[in-house]
């Protein structure tokens, strides 16, 4: 199934102040996670932001924030999985979009409990994996495979832009492939 702009939405899991000093490769997992908000904002996509315990974790990098747009919710949670949180999972169904593409912290954690809810509730996640991560590498390839095998889609953040944009007649073509480089 194709990813297009108007089945698809994107959360962006996590990416919270204090607990990135300690994420292997944050800044290039950051600054992915940063042009797949700005792409998928010129795009359209709706966006939405969590944050798991700010009190503790601190809040959204303020550059995550940036790029998501001043229109895209900031959800605080508690529970690992996006869905398993009442107000999350309400404001995903009002969505009404069958593709959800999953970006943040951590990978073996609320990134993939998040997946393996929305596949339970039919549900397509897209995670590209340049844009997600954990402390500890083996934890994040660990749950990369798992998210495979249940039926999660992997993939690039170039990839769902491209794949978005469709065309290099598309007006946000030029934009797109400047946020690339």
């Amino acid at each position: 199934m194709r990813i297009t702009r108007d089945n698809t939405m994107a959360l962006i899991i996590d990416v919270q102040e204090r607990i990135l000093p300690v994420i292997d490769q944050a800044d290039q997992t950051v600054a992915r996670i940063v042009t797949l908000c700005r792409g998928l904002h010129l795009l359209g996509v709706p966006l939405t932001v969590t944050e798991q315990y700010p009190q503790g974790l601190g809040a959204t990098l303020p550059a995550v924030r940036d790029a998501a747009g001043e229109e895209a919710p900031l959800l605080v949670k508690a529970f690992f999985s996006c869905c398993d949180d009442p107000a999350c999972m309400t404001h995903l169904e009002g969505q009404n979009r069958k593709v959800v593409v999953l970006a943040g912290i951590e990978t073996h954690v609320c990134v993939l409990q998040t997946a393996l809810d929305l596949l339970e509730r039919g549900l397509i996640p897209v995670v590209p994996v340049d844009a997600v991560s954990s402390r500890n590498p083996r934890d994040r390839e660990t749950a990369l495979v798992r998210l495979q095998q249940e039926g999660a889609r992997l993939t690039t953040t170039e990839s769902i832009l491209f794949e978005l944009t469709r065309s290099s007649a598309a007006p946000e073509f030029r934009d797109i492939s400047r946020l690339i480089r």
